[in-house]
């Protein structure tokens, strides 16, 4: 890629328009000129005739269209004066994507600010029973969350459900609101390189059988030997998970990626590590306070009908 950074793409694409500009207004120029008939004198044809008597005829273009060509051009040129387009020059406006970006978002800032100012200093629990601040927590959920947690809230294969009040890193508002502001990253290791494919069947097992199912005894018996020593630490002993460390608890039977044998299994053997993304810099303090007030307000049964 580096190659192509070098001034001379910058040089080609400026000279190859500039040619090109140049070439359309002689072309122009040339297919405007021809000798001036006098009247009653014959007009030439181009030799293509259809049905008997349907001539091509040398007519020049008339003037207003001939001069619809050279206006283009000239506003062509006058374009890429003004704006970027030869190569690395910047233009006479000095316009970018970047700073147009950044003036819109600014204007964007100034207009609506004030709306989301005006709720960040109320406690979110507070907020989670003003209508007026859920139904702009609404619209905040409808924009940027829905992508990925449904228009219901109910998730989907991967992304959590955040209406059935189980929480990887905790239900308490603070914690929602670090975990739209920073994003959180699972980090559930591989194990079935460690423990082998008969380890990751009985540790599945035990796992099914901490879900309260029916399973093979002598497979939980031997699977609650693994689990003892590569994943109590983060699941604890019991198997009901920690929040500290996302680590989601496995007796209540409620699956981030899936409960049947085959997706247990999977996650035992290849690990999972899925991501949440940090908004902090995107959305803003007070949109996150207000979205977290919206997100909380499920467990009080305020979720989006489905």
């Amino acid at each position: 890629m580096a190659d192509f950074n070098s001034a001379i793409w910058s040089i080609l694409i400026a000279v190859t328009t500039v040619v090109s500009i140049v070439a359309l207004f002689w072309f122009t120029w040339v297919q405007a000129q021809g000798k001036k008939r006098e009247h009653g004198e014959q007009i030439e044809t181009m030799g293509h005739t259809w049905d008997g008597d349907l001539a091509e005829y040398n007519n020049p273009l008339p003037k207003w269209w001939l001069n619809m060509f050279y206006i283009t051009m000239v506003w062509g040129i006058g374009y890429l004066i003004a704006y970027p387009g030869l190569g690395t020059f910047k233009g006479m406006l000095g316009w970018t994507e970047q700073g147009q970006y950044e003036a819109e978002m600014a204007k964007a800032e100034a207009t609506y600010g004030p709306i989301f100012d005006k709720y960040k200093s109320t406690d979110i629990a507070k907020l989670a029973d003003d209508a007026e601040a859920l139904g702009v927590g609404k619209r905040l959920f409808a924009t940027y969350c829905t992508q990925c947690h449904g228009s219901d809230a109910g998730g989907a294969r991967g992304f959590p459900n955040l209406t059935d009040n189980d929480w990887l890193y905790g239900g308490t508002p603070e914690a929602i609101e670090q975990t739209i502001l920073n994003g959180r990253q699972a980090a559930m290791p591989a194990w079935g390189a460690i423990i082998g494919a008969e380890g990751t069947q009985n540790v599945a097992s035990y796992v099914e059988h901490l879900a309260g199912r029916e399973v093979d005894q002598a497979q939980v018996d031997a699977g609650q030997k693994v689990f003892s020593t590569t994943c109590v630490a983060c699941h604890g002993p019991e198997g009901k998970g920690n929040v500290a460390m996302g680590a989601p608890n496995l007796t209540d039977d409620i699956w981030l990626y899936g409960g049947s044998r085959e997706r247990i299994v999977e996650s035992i053997d290849k690990g999972r590590n899925g991501r949440m993304p940090a908004h902090k810099e995107f959305l803003g303090d007070a949109k996150v306070h207000l979205l977290s007030a919206y997100v909380y307000s499920f467990t009080k049964g305020n979720a989006p009908a489905k």
